[in-house]
């Protein structure tokens, strides 16, 4: 965890961003992220140079030539304000936009731009960033986790994050191994990914051990795709600073796109694909039109993940409300697929708070797993009610959180068949899906169980009514009595 002191100091760099004429808490990240990937280029080649002096060979792929060494984070940090500022404008963005070595990061960083306004503020963030140890993965890792929780403070570009505790509850459940192939197709930040890889990193430490599960691990493990180039930079990152090396993050409009060249390619999806509304028929691909007839992008993406995972293949994924219940064709014939088709896991019902203060729709968890021949035999509901925050626009943590029971009832579904539909979770077998439609809410199958009140019979009441009415006449009479 990074310190207190840090916080306050990124607190601080953040507020000169803004008093310095930079409101949007995505380019100030953006340009945070420029600046760490030039500290990460002088320190590889630090290595680098390092490792030639004992081998006695040639730097490995130098980034800074000869007579380049004032534009290197170890040098430029010492340099005054004033020279700081021109050195990175007039020097050192050029030589990132044309790195060409082919990694993700460079090729990410071809149309860098520098729009830090003053040397001062420039200065202050260079020192806020030389006082993290970029050799700690926990540190830089959790201090970018921090700069982007700011994103969702801000309440600006929102939509790109998924809470924290949302996206681990997801990957406890689906349990990443290091065999898997990871994709999220619309990665933003790379959230689920940098998530996943923790999980596994922490699940299985002994596998990393291996070299080639190592070079799997950093290297085609972990997939991401967007089509903001602004979030593909940032996602980028934000995986490096979680000490990922080379992970597959890729410019694609993946509805647009056809999905055939990484179709059956990936063991495990997860994901929270933004529900725009409705796409031209012309702009989608039609392999995902072959498999669901639409322009609902939240249905073109569930057909898209459907048509990316190898047979055997999983996925969590959330999906508005709408899906599970919506009458049109379309709605149906992709609830019918998942159901008859593949095998349908789960349906874990999120309250409608879950992603305040900036949205404030409904939303499901689906679980499923690609099969091409069909097998669920019954769904497991989940109705979470509380996720550890409140559910208003503050979003404070509450002792109420369901989200642990979630899981440790998800790892024992055995036990699950014998609840009873009125409970916060239960099993629904395929026919009774059948039977309704194929419709996936959550309240068309569980019970509610009313409260059996006893009314008193109407000539009792009416006896009372009398008894009271002979009692204040009484009441007046001997009143009227004293008063005579």
């Amino acid at each position: 965890m990074i310190t207190g002191e840090l916080k306050s100091k990124i607190d601080r760099v953040w507020d000169a961003f803004w008093s310095g004429g930079i409101s949007n808490p995505l380019e100030v990240i953006e340009q945070i992220t420029y600046l760490l990937f030039i500290r990460r280029l002088d320190d590889n080649q630090t290595l680098a140079e390092k490792k030639a002096r004992v081998t006695r060979g040639e730097v490995e792929n130098p980034v800074f030539l000869p007579g380049q060494a004032h534009l290197r984070w170890s040098q430029l940090k010492n340099a005054s304000p004033e020279v700081m500022h021109k050195t990175v404008a007039d020097e050192v963005f050029p030589q990132l936009r044309g790195l060409g070595d082919g990694t993700t990061y460079s090729e990410h960083m071809k149309d860098a731009r520098f729009t830090i306004p003053t040397p001062a503020l420039l200065s202050k963030v260079v020192d806020m960033l030389d006082e993290v140890p970029m050799g700690d993965r926990d540190t830089n890792g959790d201090l970018y986790e921090y700069l982007l929780s700011k994103i969702a403070s801000a309440g600006v570009n929102g939509q790109f994050r998924t809470p924290r505790h949302i996206i681990e509850l997801m990957v406890k459940m689906t349990a990443p191994t290091p065999a898997d192939e990871i994709c999220d197709p619309a990665c933003g930040t790379a959230g689920f990914l940098v998530a996943a890889s923790e999980y596994v990193r922490d699940a299985h430490a002994g596998a990393l051990l291996d070299a080639r599960q190592r070079t799997h691990f950093h290297r085609s493990m972990f997939h991401g795709y967007d089509f903001d180039s602004t979030m593909l930079r940032i996602g980028s990152m934000n995986m490096l600073l979680h000490g990922v090396e080379a992970p597959d993050i890729r410019y694609r409009d993946s509805l647009s796109e056809g999905a055939a060249a990484d179709a059956d390619k990936y063991t495990l999806i997860l994901a929270n694909p933004p529900f725009a509304g409705s796409l031209d028929y012309e702009s989608t691909a039609k392999d995902l039109q072959r498999i669901v007839k639409t322009k609902k992008t939240e249905l073109l993406f569930l057909a898209l993940f459907l048509k990316l995972l190898k047979p055997g293949g999983r996925a969590a994924v959330i999906v508005p409300d709408g899906v599970l219940f919506g009458s049109s064709t379309a709605h149906k014939a992709l609830r019918k697929a998942l159901v008859e088709d593949q095998k349908l896991d789960a349906v874990v019902k999120l309250p409608s708070g879950v992603f305040r203060p900036y949205a404030g729709v409904s939303t499901a968890i689906l679980f499923f797993t690609k099969t091409n021949s069909g097998g669920t035999d019954s769904v497991w509901f989940y109705d979470v009610q509380a996720d550890g925050y409140s559910l208003d626009d503050k979003r404070n943590p509450v002792d109420a959180n369901d989200l642990p029971d979630v899981l440790a009832r998800w790892n024992n579904r055995d036990a699950e068949a014998d609840r009873a539909r009125t409970e916060q979770s239960f099993m629904v077998p395929k026919a009774d899906i059948a039977a309704q439609g194929y419709d996936l809410s959550l309240n068309r199958y569980k019970e509610i169980v009313h409260d059996e009140i006893a009314h008193r019979a109407p000539i009792d009441i009416i006896n009372d009514i009398e008894k009271l009415e002979t009692e204040i006449a009484t009441g007046l009479a001997e009143l009227k009595a004293m008063l005579s």
